[in-house]
């Protein structure tokens, strides 16, 4: 069929095979090597963006949890102190 997308080329090699063959039992509705390969890949990228959120909030949450941890320890003036050994 005529189309201006990108096509890419897959070869079956044992791993990819291997993969297909999984993906055929997983869903056996799926009769063409072709569409299981597009199902592989849209579960993969589904897996990968979950992933990724997960990783984003695990980071906020430790940011949300550490805030203002260390309020106070510095006093007052700390800052100008150390600037006061700084060559300018």
């Amino acid at each position: 069929m005529p189309t201006d997308r990108k096509r890419h080329m897959v070869t079956e090699t044992d791993e990819v095979a291997a993969a297909l063959d999984e993906a055929a039992q997983q869903w056996p509705e799926e009769t063409s090597r072709s569409r299981l390969l597009v199902r592989l890949v849209r579960e993969g990228h589904r897996v990968i963006s979950g992933s990724r959120a997960r990783e984003s909030e695990r980071r906020h949450d430790a940011v949300a949890r550490t805030s203002g941890a260390l309020t106070g320890v510095y006093g007052e003036g700390y800052l100008e102190r150390l600037r006061e050994d700084w060559a300018e």
